[in-house]
C-alpha cells in the first residue's frame, strides 16, 4: 500500500485505527500531540502555523526519540524554521526499531499536515531514522517530497532509495562514526545514484561536535530545496 493508493479509502491517518488524540499547546508555534493506538502511542511535535505549505518531517533512530543528533537539531530546527515559512514536525514513533510501524507513523504524520494544507515535505532522519526517512519519500513522488535529508543513517532499510533519483538527497556522517562508518551513507548515495555526502571530520554518531555546522547548513538548504520544488510543481495536494 503507498499513500496515493490506500486500500478501502483509508488515508495512512485513519490506518492507525486512533483510539483517542489530544493535544496542548506548548506556546504560540509548537503544539503537542498524542495519539492513542492498539499498537502504542504517537506523539508528535508540531512546530509553526498549521497551514504551513512547506513542512520538514523528522524521525529519530532505532530508540526513537524527539531531539536529534546534533546536540538537538530537530529542536533547534523546529524553533526556527517556521520563520522562513516552513512547518516542522517531529515524531516519537509507536514502537521504535519497527521499521514499517516506524514507516507508517512518519507517513501518517505527513497526512495529517497535509490535512491543514501542507503540500511538499522533506524526510529527515538519524541513523536508523535515516531508512524510516528514505522509505517514507519513496512512497510519494517529487512534487510531494522534493527531498531526503539523513544523518548518520544505516544502509539497511534504504534500498528503496534507487527510486529517488530525482529527489534532492543530502547526507551528513561523521568520519568518526564507530556504531554506523561512513560507508552507510555511501552506499545508500550509490543506491540513489544522486545526491551530496558531506563527511565531517572527527564526529561521532550523535554528531554532537558539528551541530551547530549542520544547522548552519540546512537553514539554507531546506528553503532552496522548497523554492526549487514550488517553481517546477504543479501546487496540488499530496495523494493518498
Amino acid at each position: 500500500m503507498t499513500p496515493s493508493s490506500p486500500a478501502n479509502g483509508e488515508t495512512p491517518l485513519d490506518q492507525l485505527s486512533i483510539l483517542a488524540m489530544q493535544s496542548v499547546s506548548i506556546d504560540a508555534d509548537l503544539e503537542h500531540l498524542e495519539i492513542y493506538t492498539s499498537e502504542g502511542l504517537l506523539t508528535l511535535l508540531w512546530h509553526g502555523a498549521a497551514d504551513l505549505e512547506n513542512a520538514v518531517v523528522f524521525v529519530g533512530g532505532a530508540m526513537g526519540g524527539l531531539l536529534g543528533p546534533g546536540g538537538g537539531l530537530f529542536h533547534q530546527l523546529g524553533r526556527v524554521l517556521p520563520s522562513h515559512g516552513i512547518g516542522v514536525m517531529r515524531v516519537s514513533y509507536r514502537r521504535a526499531n519497527d521499521l514499517a510501524r516506524c514507516v507508517h507513523d512518519t507517513v501518517a504524520a505527513m497526512d495529517l499536515m497535509a490535512r491543514h494544507g501542507a503540500r511538499r515535505f522533506v524526510t529527515a532522519g538519524h541513523s536508523f531514522g535515516g531508512a524510516v526517512a528514505i522509505q517514507a519519500a519513496a512512497n510519494f513522488d517529487r512534487d510531494s517530497v522534493p527531498g531526503v535529508v539523513t544523518f548518520a543513517t544505516q544502509s539497511a532499510g534504504c534500498e528503496p532509495a534507487e527510486t529517488l533519483a530525482d529527489r534532492d538527497l543530502l547526507l551528513f556522517h561523521g568520519t568518526a562514526d564507530r556504531i554506523l562508518p561512513p560507508q552507510s551513507s555511501e552506499m545508500v548515495r550509490f543506491l540513489a545514484e544522486t545526491g551530496e555526502l558531506v563527511l565531517l571530520p572527527g564526529a561521532d554518531h550523535l554528531l554532537e561536535s558539528v551541530g551547530p555546522q549542520i544547522f548552519e547548513r540546512l537553514l539554507t538548504h531546506l528553503p532552496g530545496v522548497f523554492a526549487a520544488a514550488a517553481d517546477g510543481s504543479s501546487d496540488r495536494a499530496p495523494g493518498y
